[in-house]
């Protein structure tokens, strides 16, 4: 399963690493700063990243910062030296085609260099317990890619003749705007700051949503929402209407 790096307050709750647990984790950065920077994140987390040097590795982080010719090479390097390691790589930013090239080299899971160090940290536990994470900027490119696979001739005409989802009408208009803005990939702050609400209300919202349309995560939500609001923009005086309204 592959799930988005989404702060969500209401998505089912994630498993659990072992507390007690320690991981050798082994840097492989070309970027002496990163590997700097990341040694100092992981320190005093379950990640021992000092005593990897001696044991077989549970966890490889990839820098994929260079070129990506050798990064993929050094990717099949490592998972043939170390097939039972997990694998992160981690960029600036990814593509969806070379996302799909480092997944068939081994790699499990991507995070981007630019990510807070809980995000980082929670990438890595939720690695380790066999999950596979991608940043959500790619998930969205991702869902673009499926959605404009089709052709407008097939898409228009579904728009225009599908039976509307009953839940849309138990969104209130606030709720209906901030979920056109899961759409657009919005994270609760930026939302938030649109809405002249705070963060801690818009995670409110985002609970709500879910449970009133029947979804788990916002990716899920977003997905949900291309199919069934015709609207998908939403303009600074449809902000002002809903604070007013709601």
């Amino acid at each position: 399963m592959i799930k988005d790096d989404f702060d969500d307050a209401a998505a089912p709750r994630a498993p659990e690493v072992d507390s007690t647990q320690r991981f050798a984790t082994r840097l492989l950065c070309g970027n002496a700063l990163l590997q700097a920077g990341l040694s100092q994140l992981l320190s005093g987390t379950c990640f021992d990243v000092t005593g990897s040097a001696s044991n077989e590795p549970d966890l490889c982080v990839v820098d994929g910062t260079g070129n990506f010719q050798q990064t993929l090479e050094l990717i099949r390097e490592t998972k043939a030296q170390h097939p039972a390691a997990r694998v992160v790589a981690i960029s600036h930013e990814f593509d969806v085609q070379a996302v799909h090239s480092a997944v068939a080299t081994g790699v499990d899971s991507f995070c981007l260099a630019t990510s807070a160090r809980d995000v980082l940290i929670r990438t890595f536990e939720l690695t380790m317990l066999g999950e596979r994470i991608l940043p959500g900027s790619l998930v969205r490119q991702l869902l673009t890619q499926e959605f404009s696979s089709a052709s407008a001739a097939e898409i228009i005409p579904l728009a225009d003749h599908r039976t509307p989802d009953p839940k849309v009408s138990k969104l209130s208009p606030r709720e209906t705007v901030i979920l056109q803005s899961l759409m657009g990939g919005d994270p609760n702050k930026v939302i938030a700051r649109k809405l002249d609400i705070t963060e801690a209300t818009i995670k409110v919202h985002v609970k709500a949503i879910l449970r009133k349309i029947g979804v788990a995560n916002r990716t899920q939500a977003a997905m949900w929402a291309t199919g069934n609001l015709r609207d998908v923009g939403s303009t600074a005086g449809e902000f002002r209407e809903v604070r007013r309204l709601s």
